[in-house]
Parts: C-alpha cells; sequence; structure tokens
C-alpha cells in the first residue's frame, strides 16, 4: 500500500488539526462507499507504518433498506488487516408516528450507533468520511437555508459524551478521492434506497459547482477563507 496524494492531503489535516494523538481508539464510520472506504484504507497504512500509538476500528451500520457492504469490499478490508464490525438496525421501526422517512433520520440513526457503540467500547474518537465538497456544500446550505455561517468542522468535541468526532478528509476534494478509488480499484457503492430525498445537497453541490467551476484549488481557497476571518469587516 503506497504513499498517495490523498493521503498526504490526509497527512496535513491530521496535522493540522491533531485529529490522531497518543493513545486514541478510533471508530471509523464504514458506509461501503468510496470515502469511508479510502478513509479506511488510510488509517491501514498508517497503523502498518507504525507512526503513531493508536488503534482503530471499522463498524458498518446496515439497515432494512440499505444494501450489505460488497463481498469484494470485505476482502478489500481483510488484506488490509481491518477490523470490521457490522450491526444491523431497523431505522423504520424507529420513525416516529405521522413522519416520513428520509435520509436525514436514516443518518442521524446510523450516527446514533456509532456514538452509542464508542461510548460503550471505549472509542475516544469517531472517524467520519465527509470530505471537502461536503464541508463547503454544508456551508452554503447554512448560509443560504438558515442565514447562518457554519459548517461541519474537521474536529467537533462532542460537549454531552467522552467522544471527539474527526474529519480526516477535511483537505479532500471529491475528485481526488475519485481518482484515487479509481486507482485502487474499489468496490464502491452508493445507498439505492427509495426514501433519498437530497433536493438541498444537490442544490449546494450545483452552486459549489458553479461557484468553484470544479476547481479543487478554489474550493480549497474557500476552505481556508473559513479560517481567515476578518471580523472587522463583516457586519
Amino acid at each position: 500500500m503506497s504513499k498517495c496524494k490523498l493521503f498526504s492531503m490526509i497527512d496535513k489535516a491530521i496535522f493540522e488539526y491533531k485529529l490522531i494523538e497518543d493513545g486514541d481508539k478510533i471508530l471509523v464510520g464504514a458506509s461501503g462507499g468510496k470515502d469511508s472506504t479510502a478513509l479506511i484504507e488510510y488509517f491501514a497504512y498508517r497503523k502498518k507504518q507504525n507512526r503513531d500509538n493508536f488503534e482503530f476500528k471499522a463498524l458498518h451500520i446496515g439497515t432494512e433498506i440499505s444494501s450489505p457492504i460488497s463481498p469484494d469490499l470485505l476482502k478489500m478490508f481483510e488484506t488490509w488487516n481491518v477490523d470490521l464490525e457490522i450491526i444491523d438496525v431497523d431505522v423504520l421501526e424507529r420513525l416516529k408516528e405521522n413522519k416520513k422517512m428520509n435520509c436525514w433520520w436514516c443518518s442521524t440513526q446510523r450516527r446514533t450507533e456509532l456514538n452509542n457503540y464508542a461510548i460503550e467500547n471505549g472509542y475516544n474518537k469517531i472517524a467520519l468520511g465527509h470530505h471537502l465538497d461536503d464541508i463547503l456544500e454544508t456551508l452554503l446550505m447554512n448560509a443560504l437555508n438558515k442565514g447562518e455561517f457554519s459548517t461541519m468542522i474537521p474536529r467537533l468535541k462532542y460537549e454531552k459524551y467522552p467522544v471527539t468526532i474527526i474529519r480526516p478528509l477535511c483537505f479532500a476534494d471529491v475528485d481526488s478521492i475519485i481518482e484515487h478509488a479509481r486507482i485502487r480499484n474499489y468496490i464502491s457503492q452508493t445507498c439505492t434506497c427509495n426514501y433519498q430525498e437530497n433536493s438541498g445537497r444537490k442544490k449546494a453541490r450545483s452552486r459549489l459547482e458553479q461557484l468553484t467551476g470544479g476547481n479543487a484549488l478554489e474550493k480549497r481557497r474557500l476552505f481556508e477563507a473559513l479560517r481567515n476571518i476578518k471580523p472587522e469587516y463583516l457586519p
């Protein structure tokens, strides 16, 4: 497993935000998609290098409306010596009365299971596969829909729980991940359930494309602008 451009981006994020620290127990969300797969491959690579004193485990939260992880991808995890556990939950049964099933509810339930597992098994960090485009799309959604300047951040310490959320792909644009997955020949899968309502996310993705022309450098500059706020020049 050789070093590559994507892994260098992750290295930068981990260094700047101290995403991996001595003694960490990290739980990695494994959706079966290209983003989480790239993240899991990186953790396996870093662990093999013996660069840090940390341990990690991959956890897949399966549901009755999602496809199982591909057997080929499971074999790939085995070749990387990744410890993977699969837990199934019934998201439809948890839906409150008179509420409509949607992506937000499903993702919330899966995130809750990750959090509960981490707490019950002594993991102090949860690594998620949100990348640069996800972060910028969320920024646009919050600004245009909520009137607030906020987004997902690379490192978030929960106030109520002994768990920190980390996003090591925060510097990686989606095209870099797609290219990495192509080179590594990932068997990637996406959600194909009948309850998808991602119109807000799709609209934000289109707006980000129009704003940056899909240029990775401009996306990174927009991210850097979030770290270079000039409050004296804002209302």
